[in-house]
């Protein structure tokens, strides 16, 4: 109800378990996809898995759920999902959360994303290789460090005395040299590349 009383937004389906939300994607092909954690047959982490396995021709997910677990939260964003929301969000803060990520962007404040990646990530070479980093510029390197260590694109600016449009000018020049899909998941490739370690 919430979603349908927008005017520039449509829900095309609905599912009651990871199988037919998979299913349901396929068919419909939507921008976004709310996906509990818990569901009956398949949950729903491993069916965003496979949706954003391909790249998900598109389609962003978003984990909308009432258990706020570390574990939980972090398994989404290594299953590729853009954001993380509970369910006691007001109606303004899901509709303003679902633009946010619809406009390219993910839903994890800084801070919180710091927190879960340095408690649970650890360099891991076998998912990404660190010969990917050497695309980057030097300028890039130190955007994607402080990225890392929770510091928003104006606290960037201010710490390398650059316009905040630029930072977010590097930003958009790094994630598709990584093959990002957002800002989340820069942070996670940042401590899973051994660019930043947990405590730096």
């Amino acid at each position: 109800m919430i979603l349908s009383a927008q005017p520039d937004m449509e829900v095309v389906g609905e599912a009651t378990n990871g199988e037919e939300a998979i299913g349901s994607w396929r068919q419909l092909r939507p921008d976004l996809i709310l996906m509990d954690v818990r569901m009956p047959k398949l949950d729903g982490l491993e069916a965003s898995r496979r949706i954003l396995k391909d790249g998900g021709d598109g389609t962003r997910v978003v984990i909308l759920t009432t258990f706020d677990l570390d574990e939980y939260v972090y398994a989404a964003l290594r299953a590729g999902a853009s954001g993380f929301l509970l369910k006691d969000l007001t109606p303004e803060q899901l509709v303003s959360s679902i633009r946010i990520v619809l406009n390219g962007d993910a839903l994890l404040a800084p801070s919180i994303t710091r927190r879960l990646v340095e408690r649970f990530a650890r360099p891991d070479t076998t998912s990404r290789g660190t010969a990917d980093l050497s695309t980057l510029t030097a300028r890039e390197l130190e955007v994607l460090r402080l990225m890392a260590r929770g510091l928003s694109n104006a606290e960037i600016a201010e710490r390398l005395f650059l316009s905040e449009t630029t930072v977010k000018t590097h930003v958009a020049r790094i994630l598709p040299k990584l093959d990002l899909r957002d800002r989340v998941q820069a942070v996670v490739f940042a401590y899973e590349s051994g660019l930043i370690t947990p405590g730096d």
